[in-house]
């Protein structure tokens, strides 16, 4: 897969760089918002990683000028913590996905791999964690032959949890990426959405999916 990366910070895109380039991707870098659209226009990209803020051109504008030419690659906007109304923004004007820094380079993996697939009309838009499967685009999940009724929160939560099996979220993550809100450590509400999956998901199974770090936070069991 090829991607172009264009951030103007240079050691976040040096980092975005090396972790991709570990994980068998092809990747340019830019750190100007002109020459990033340029490059975006006129050579063939699988697809962009493309920070907000940018010097020249910014993301949100590259975006826009991409979509009304009718340019289909996939795009994933960084965005800072606060940028709230940039990414709702972003989303509207077409981008496939975001991420908000600081996050880990596996995370930016697998949503590259979902992204990529969904341009393509992949059928294999799913999540599967062992016997769990989490479609991305009916937003159906399945344990076993069991089917999984679950809210638009707690989907949103096992989505994050499913995309990165064995990787740990944090407290303050899970807040920051499901409710979009910084972290008050005196909520309870993480570990209430995650009893209530684990009742939905885990009850009746003898293997556990759902686990808990103590100290540090929660994550899908990766398959062993």
């Amino acid at each position: 897969m090829k991607v172009l990366v264009i951030e103007d910070e240079k050691k976040i895109a040096s980092f975005i760089r090396k972790g991709l380039e570990a994980q068998g991707f092809v990747v340019d870098v830019c750190h100007h918002g002109d020459d990033g659209y340029l490059m975006a226009t006129t050579q063939p990209f699988d697809a962009l990683v493309l920070d907000i803020m940018l010097p020249g051109r910014d993301g949100l504008s590259i975006l826009r000028n991409l979509r009304e030419r009718g340019h289909p690659v996939p795009v994933i906007l960084l965005t800072a913590r606060s940028e709230l109304n940039e990414r709702l923004e972003g989303l509207n004007l077409g981008a496939d996905d975001y991420l908000t820094k600081p996050f880990f380079i596996e995370e930016l993996v697998a949503r590259l791999h979902v992204v990529t697939r969904r341009a393509s009309g992949a059928s294999h838009s799913i999540l599967a964690v062992g016997d769990l499967t989490v479609n991305l685009l009916t937003r159906e999940v399945k344990r076993g032959d069991f089917a999984v009724e679950l809210t638009a929160r707690e989907f949103e939560l096992l989505e994050h949890l499913a995309r990165s099996p064995g990787r740990v979220l944090t407290r303050a993550q899970i807040c920051e990426r499901v409710w979009n809100y910084d972290f008050d450590p005196g909520t309870n509400l993480v570990e209430v959405y995650i009893q209530r999956l684990r009742k939905k998901i885990d009850a009746g199974f003898d293997n556990k999916l759902i686990e808990t770090i103590r100290g540090v936070g929660y994550r899908m069991k990766p398959d062993k």
